[in-house]
């Protein structure tokens, strides 16, 4: 019995620390999902270009939010434990989960009604700035020798859960709601559903133990001593950003943008780029744990440039071979081709930025790095993606910001490690 339980409880544990990721990642997802039904909602116009850029500005302005997010609420992880502080994030990102539901559209209170979906956004991106950090560095601390990879691996995998949610979903009412109702006011029966997932992750989170890496820390530096930490290695953080910036980039691309490109872009109906969007989710759920896997087994590196320089060959040339050869069939064919390459490249990377930090700021420094990745690229895809192809009049430009993504990767990665060395910047042990 008791081997059975001691067994079981690495998984039990993911699960539990996982939950809070899954439920903030939903609602991420959701927004882009209904991007184009948000922006008649909430940023009416006469022009539909102007209004799709409106919502997907909101939607990239939460995350200019995530690096302070990562400073305030990572420094907090960091002092005074990872379980208390992902309860915190928790309750901040229910906050502006909450506000996004229930606010009324702009023909009912004007100007308010964008306004407070930017503030949901906000209260969304400030806890986002360290869950993704504090739920890695749960899971890197918790992992057994040898097994970081993998169970690190698992924090973007339950992303890929919450997008299969969020897309079934979307599919479903689709599916039985006619079209204008979908626009009207089924859209948000998705966000509720969030909503009432929020009190069940709050039980599931509360059962969380303290990592025993952390109890075995024998000083918890104060918030001046983890900004002082943080600014002596700012090198770390600047090349642990631009490890991240290939991860964000093609993560949104793939998965938030991907339902507004098949409708917009693509001219697939909503059904069609949903059960893609499904598809991707299913795709990097398998890549995730086995990559992360076996970086376990032959090193990060191989990996992180394999996985960069592909990328940097194919994105364009992919898309520009589903621009002119649109099927359903087709957009499956290519976006599995991208997710291939996103899960493979993050199965190792995520793991790496918890590697490459110091261990006494390691939520902060993972959080800062990831937070600005995505505030700065990542974060903004699905605007940069529109204003692309409305620039260059080409469909497949999204390709060339992947592209892009990939060389940042692939310039920290060669910096970082050598193949025969090992990485090249040790941080302090622990």
């Amino acid at each position: 019995m008791t081997t059975t339980r001691q067994a079981s409880s690495p998984l039990a544990t993911i699960l539990r620390v996982t939950s809070g990721n899954f439920l903030e990642m939903f609602d991420f997802f959701l927004y882009g999902f209904y991007a184009t039904y948000i922006a008649k909602t909430f940023f009416p116009s006469g022009n539909d270009y102007i209004s799709l850029m409106l919502t997907f500005v909101t939607f990239g302005a939460g995350f200019l939010m995530r690096p302070l997010g990562a400073v305030i609420l990572g420094s907090y992880i960091d002092r005074v434990g990872r379980r208390t502080g992902l309860i915190v994030t928790l309750a901040i990102m229910a906050c502006g989960t909450i506000l996004i539901a229930f606010v009324p559209g702009y023909a009912t209170i004007g100007l308010a009604a964008p306004a407070l979906v930017l503030v949901g956004r906000l209260l969304q991106g400030f806890s986002a700035g360290v869950e993704l950090g504090g739920v890695s560095v749960y899971l890197a601390e918790m992992a057994g020798p040898g097994q970081k990879g993998f169970y690190v691996s698992w924090q973007s995998a339950s992303q890929q859960a919450a997008i299969m949610a969020a897309a079934l979903l979307g599919y479903l009412l689709n599916q039985n709601l006619a079209p204008a109702l979908v626009s009207d006011w089924g859209w948000r029966i998705p966000f509720f559903v969030g909503c009432m997932i929020v009190p069940v992750v709050f039980v599931i989170r509360r059962s969380l133990q303290e990592t025993e890496a952390f109890k075995a820390r024998k000083h918890h530096p104060s918030f001046r001593e983890i900004l002082k930490s943080i600014a002596d290695n700012w090198r770390l953080v600047l090349l642990g950003m631009m490890l991240v910036v290939m991860t964000t980039v093609s993560f949104y691309l793939i998965t938030v943008y991907a339902p507004t490109f098949g409708k917009s872009v693509l001219k697939l109906s909503a059904a069609d780029s949903l059960l893609v969007t499904f598809c991707i989710g299913l795709s990097n759920f398998i890549w995730l744990p086995l990559m992360g896997a076996l970086s376990d087994r032959v090193g990060r590196w191989p990996l992180l440039v394999g996985f960069t320089v592909l990328p940097i060959l194919t994105a364009h040339p992919v898309l520009s071979w589903l621009v002119h050869n649109t099927t359903f069939a087709h957009m499956l064919e290519a976006e599995l081709w991208l997710s291939f390459m996103y899960a493979s490249y993050n199965g190792a990377a995520v793991v790496a930025l918890t590697e490459i930090m110091p261990a006494h700021v390691r939520t902060v420094g993972f959080s800062l790095a990831y937070s600005l990745a995505t505030a700065i690229f990542g974060g903004f895809t699905p605007v940069v993606s529109t204003w692309l192809i409305e620039a260059t009049g080409d469909k497949a430009a999204p390709g060339y910001w992947m592209a892009a993504a990939a060389a940042c990767g692939l310039v920290a990665a060669l910096v970082l490690y050598r193949p025969w060395a090992g990485p090249r910047m040790q941080p302090s042990a622990g």
